[in-house]
């Protein structure tokens, strides 16, 4: 028998499971996968709610695309097999209670915070089931503020190495050169 990469069996596997998704979406992540799929996500440190939101947010909105999904797994799956040595961790997940506030800022930018919460938290393989890094709050935000691709902005967050200020000059770098609004910028405050 042939063995898939890991990288199109996660896509078979993606696109199986919005099948299943549009034929019972009241399934729980937990009974979603066979056990034989269960095993190969934890062997990229995934869980399969992480999959199912990806897998939910598809089926019923059309994003992340299926590519997306596929880019976000291949930065946490380096992440855990080279940063975390294939261990998943102990750590308690990370609830929504315990994330940013919308509203809290980095350098006057608002859900930055939240963003960066997040994104380290999907390293770490610790969100809660509910959390999914990716949402459309997420989405909106990094198109916004830099133009950011989901991956790319949770490849910063591993290079950066809990380091949260190089996050923020990323980004208020990306938004210089994206021609975005730097809050408390000379631009800014002329265009009040």
């Amino acid at each position: 028998m042939n063995r898939m990469e890991w990288n199109d069996r996660f896509m078979t596997l993606f696109r199986e499971a919005v099948e299943r998704y549009l034929l019972n979406p009241q399934a729980t992540a937990e009974r979603f996968y066979l056990p034989e799929e269960q095993d190969f996500l934890k062997s990229i440190g995934y869980q399969p709610a992480e999959m199912h939101g990806y897998v939910r947010e598809f089926a019923e909105k059309g994003a992340p695309s299926p590519s997306t999904a596929l880019l976000i797994a291949a930065v946490r799956r380096n992440y855990f097999l080279n940063a975390m040595r294939g261990i998943s961790g102990n750590a308690k997940p990370i609830k929504a209670a315990d994330l940013p506030a919308e509203t809290e800022e980095f350098q006057e930018i608002a859900y930055l915070p939240r963003i960066i919460r997040k994104a380290e938290a999907k390293l770490y393989g610790i969100l809660a089931p509910e959390i999914m890094y990716g949402d459309e709050k997420d989405r909106e935000f990094l198109r916004t503020h830099g133009g950011f691709h989901l991956a790319d902005f949770l490849q910063l967050a591993a290079m950066a190495r809990s380091d949260r200020q190089k996050l923020v000059s990323a980004v208020l770098n990306a938004m210089r050169s994206h021609g975005d609004a730097i809050p408390g910028s000379a631009a800014e405050n002329t265009s009040n």
